[in-house]
């Protein structure tokens, strides 16, 4: 965390990039990817000696100490490895106001 945003790494390894979703609502930050595997191993004659498939879905999501400038919001995903730059929404300064 800095003073303008905070900066999140979550290792994601073995998913592509079109399968991860970040969704910003406030200071609720919440990360869905949804893992796949397929691994075929065939032995002579092209015979299919073994097939396996794996789907799921991962799910993280948790809060920050302040709202998020969601429109703002820069992810990356390189390596199995997403980085998340989340501005810091700004505040209005609170000013004094003058009883009449």
């Amino acid at each position: 965390e800095n003073d303008k945003s905070y900066n999140v790494k979550a290792d994601i390894p073995g998913v592509r990039k079109e399968d991860i979703h970040v969704h910003v609502e406030g200071n609720i930050v919440r990360i869905d990817a949804e893992s796949r595997s397929e691994k075929e191993t065939r032995g002579d004659g092209d015979k299919v000696l073994r097939s396996e498939r794996h789907y799921g879905t991962i799910s993280r999501s948790f809060s920050l100490g302040q709202d998020v400038d969601a429109a703002s919001v820069q992810a990356k995903y390189t390596d199995g490895v997403l980085a998340l730059e989340l501005p810091k929404k700004t505040t209005a300064p609170s000013s004094r106001i003058q009883v009449q």
